[in-house]
C-alpha cells in the first residue's frame, strides 16, 4: 500500500485529495500548520524520517496575493523554503514529491496558452515565491511532479464561494471582464495528482479543466447553477485584482502528448461542484 503524506491537508486541494483517495489503496498522513511547520527544517526532517512516506504532496502555500506583497518574507518562507525542506526529506527517503504551483509563474501578458516549456516571468511576489519553490524541488529531487493549475476552487475561500456569498446577501459584485483563465475544480486536480503519483512520469505538468472564459463569464455560470440573480458589474481587472495575471490560460501540453490523463471541461466540473454543494 502506497503511503502518502498530504502537507497542507486542510486547504482546498488537500481537502479534495482526502475526499477522492481510496483508503484501501493508499495510507494517508495528514498535516497542516497546527501539526507541522514546513518552514522548520528539523521538524520536517524529523517527521518525514519517522513517518517514511512514499509520496509527499505539498498543498501548503500562502496564496493570498495581497498578503504576499505586504509580507514577501513570509511568502518566500512558506512557498519557497517550505518546498525546499519537503524536497530534502523526499530525497533522503527516496520518496516522490508533488509540488502544487500556479499560472502566476507567468506574466499573463500573452494571448496564447502557456505550455510547460514556456519561460516563466512572474510579476507578483506570490508568483516569484512559487517559482522559487519549483526551482528548489527541481534542484533537490528528481522524483518530482510539479503541477501548475489556475483558478482553483473547492472547499474554503475561492472565487466560486465569493460569488455565492454575494448572491446570498443580494450584493452587487464587480468582476473582471478582461481576466481570462480556465476554472479548475480542486477535486479534478486531486484526481490527476493521485493518477500521476502511481507513475514514474516525472516533470512539470499543466493541469487545468478544458475551456476558457473570463472571470465575468465564470461568475455568470456560477449564478446560473445556483439559480440566483444579482447585479454583476463588468470592470477592468485593475479595479479588483491587480496582482493576478490578465491571461491565465495554461496548455495541458504534456498531459496531451503522453496521453496519460484527460481533464474534463470546466463547465462540467463546475456543475458537479454546484450539485455537491446543494447536497451539502
Amino acid at each position: 500500500m502506497l503511503k502518502i503524506w498530504i502537507v497542507g491537508s486542510n486547504g482546498q486541494i488537500g481537502s479534495a485529495i482526502k475526499e477522492v483517495v481510496d483508503p484501501l489503496e493508499m495510507e494517508v498522513l495528514n498535516t497542516d500548520i497546527d501539526e507541522l511547520d514546513i518552514t522548520d527544517t528539523e521538524e520536517v526532517l524529523n517527521y518525514g524520517g519517522i513517518s517514511r512516506p512514499d509520496v509527499i504532496i505539498n498543498c501548503a502555500a500562502i496564496t493570498d496575493t495581497e498578503l504576499c506583497e505586504k509580507d514577501p518574507e513570509a511568502a518566500y518562507r512558506v512557498n519557497a523554503l517550505g518546498a525546499r525542506n519537503l524536497s530534502l526529506i523526499a530525497r533522503k527517503m527516496g520518496a516522490k514529491i508533488v509540488q502544487l504551483s500556479t499560472d502566476d509563474v507567468f506574466d499573463g501578458e500573452g494571448n496564447i496558452p502557456y505550455s510547460e516549456f514556456d519561460d516563466t516571468h512572474p510579476k507578483s511576489v506570490y508568483g516569484r515565491s512559487k517559482r522559487a519553490g519549483e526551482n528548489y524541488v527541481k534542484e533537490f529531487t528528481h522524483k518530482h511532479f510539479i503541477v501548475r493549475s489556475s483558478w482553483v476552487y473547492g472547499k474554503g475561500n475561492n472565487f466560486v464561494n465569493k460569488v455565492l456569498d454575494a448572491a446570498k446577501k443580494g450584493e452587487t459584485l464587480s468582476v473582471a471582464s478582461d481576466q481570462i483563465g480556465s476554472p479548475t475544480s480542486a477535486k479534478d486536480l486531486a484526481r490527476i495528482i493521485l493518477h500521476l503519483i502511481k507513475t514514474n512520469e516525472y516533470g512539470t505538468y499543466h493541469a487545468t479543466c478544458k475551456g476558457v472564459c473570463s472571470r465575468y463569464e465564470f461568475a455568470q455560470e456560477i449564478l446560473k447553477h445556483a439559480g440566483k440573480e444579482i447585479e454583476l458589474k463588468a470592470v477592468a481587472a485593475s479595479e479588483v485584482s491587480s496582482e493576478r495575471p490578465a491571461y491565465a490560460v495554461l496548455d495541458n501540453f504534456i498531459l496531451r502528448i503522453i496521453d496519460v490523463y484527460n481533464m474534463p471541461d470546466w463547465k462540467t466540473s463546475l456543475e458537479e461542484y454546484m450539485n455537491e454543494k446543494r447536497e451539502d
